[in-house]
């Protein structure tokens, strides 16, 4: 029998006919699919999110409980928006409460998103009451700047922007200069059985990045059976046995489909310190792009954070990326 559990949101607006309840099931999953999907259309955001991919992510979350980090809110029986509460600790000890939400572009301004806000901060703080003490702590979300209401809705709850990042692409249609490997290195195809090598490569690379913590067995097994990975695209550099640097490249069908394009992606990119200021970096991304011309893409993109201390935004940008869309990470203190 469905459940009637709802969920009590004190400051929630006086719309006919909503309610908040938890999340049951993946049945909920085909609903918040189309919540999602209608936020990136108006948003101007070119990403199709899929049923195979929400359904995998929400089968491995991590320090999140379901039936009570999941705020789910209903209009006459039909989904208009959920939210969704997650923690974590990074590498320079601060307790992160995560915070993300959705409304359907039907149902904002009308005082939905504020109040999932809300719940989202409360249920943040019922956590975090079980954690010890042992350092700052933070509301943290993001928004893609497309997204000026839920931008203006986060600065008028007082979170404050720490980080920016940007959504580069490149045209593959110009021309991809030569860049030979450094000596010594070379670039073998993936196999199945490299995957911990290269994942605990890419770990220790990302030591650097903002924000980074340590992976565990858990995100090793998340990552290595993500089922839109593409391991015959990759470009993984090797020095004998250990890995030096790579791209994991990989196309996005649905995307492309939908926005009529031929898009592949050139990300993550890492260069483990020992092998850096080489050239490295560089001819794996002419390697990535010359693979994804051969795919028939006629475009590369990549995210990158705008601060990274490496100098990748330099990098990209001397490799003919441009900037197409940028976010902002806020925080608020918790």
């Amino acid at each position: 029998m469905e459940s009637k559990i709802l969920m009590h949101v004190p400051d929630a607006p006086a719309v006919e006919g909503l309610i908040f309840r938890p999340y049951r099931s993946e049945a909920d999953l085909p609903a918040m699919l189309d919540v999602l999907n209608a936020g990136n259309r108006e948003d101007n955001i070119e990403e199709v999110e899929t049923l195979e991919g929400l359904s995998y992510e929400y089968s491995h979350l991590t320090n999140c409980d379901p039936a009570a980090d999941i705020l789910m809110a209903e209009v006459n029986g039909r989904m208009i928006g959920y939210g969704r509460v997650w923690w974590s600790k990074n590498d320079d000890g601060e307790r992160l409460y995560w915070l993300f939400g959705s409304v359907h572009p039907d149902w904002r301004r009308r005082g939905i998103g504020r109040a999932m806000l809300h719940w989202q901060e409360r249920r943040a703080h019922e956590i975090a009451a079980a954690h010890p003490d042992d350092g700052p702590r933070y509301f943290q979300t993001w928004a893609m700047d497309t997204v000026a209401g839920k931008r203006s809705l986060l600065e008028s709850e007082d979170y404050a922007p720490v980080r920016y990042g940007y959504m580069m692409a490149r045209s593959l249609e110009e021309s991809i200069p030569d860049q030979p490997l450094p000596d010594g290195l070379d670039v073998r195809p993936a196999q199945r059985d490299q995957f911990r090598t290269i994942f605990d490569a890419l770990n220790e690379a990302f030591r650097d990045h903002w924000g980074h913590r340590e992976s565990t067995e858990e995100d090793f097994q998340r990552w290595s059976n993500w089922p839109m990975m593409m391991p015959h695209l990759w470009q993984v550099a090797w020095d004998g046995e250990q890995v030096a640097g790579m791209v994991l490249n990989a196309i996005f069908e649905d995307d492309n489909k939908t926005y009529n394009r031929r898009r592949g992606w050139t990300d993550p990119i890492c260069v483990r310190r020992p092998y850096r200021r080489r050239g490295l970096a560089r001819a794996l991304i002419m390697r990535s792009l010359n693979v994804l011309k051969e795919q028939g893409m006629t475009e590369a993109a990549l995210g990158v954070d705008t601060q990274n201390p490496n100098g990748a935004l330099h990098l990209y940008e001397s490799c003919g990326y441009k900037v197409q869309l940028s976010s902002t990470t806020m925080r608020k203190a918790l």
